[in-house]
């Protein structure tokens, strides 16, 4: 095992990692910004309101996107799997 693979099964897990997280953490910022808005137009200065909206969103995008993520991760680790052998040299 040399740098150069290390480096790129390094680079490989960031951006698939960051490729799965994206969709959780872009809807829940665009629920978050709305709520914020909502509550500078109304003044209600409630902490805890972004709260139930974010995890409904999530649960909804997680159901969505659910299994195209566990398709991405299962595939890397297969892929992982298959390979160790080489990897291991």
């Amino acid at each position: 095992m040399n740098e150069d693979l290390v480096y790129f099964l390094s680079k490989e897990t960031i951006k698939l990692t960051a490729m799965v997280a994206a969709p959780l953490l872009f809807s829940s910022l665009i629920i978050g910004l709305l709520v914020s808005i909502f509550q500078a137009v109304t003044q209600i200065n409630e902490a805890t309101l972004t709260f139930i909206p974010k995890i409904m969103i999530i649960g909804i995008v997680l159901v969505i996107m659910g299994p195209w993520m566990l398709d991405q991760l299962t595939t890397f680790t297969t892929e992982l799997m298959q390979n160790i052998a080489t990897y291991v040299r």
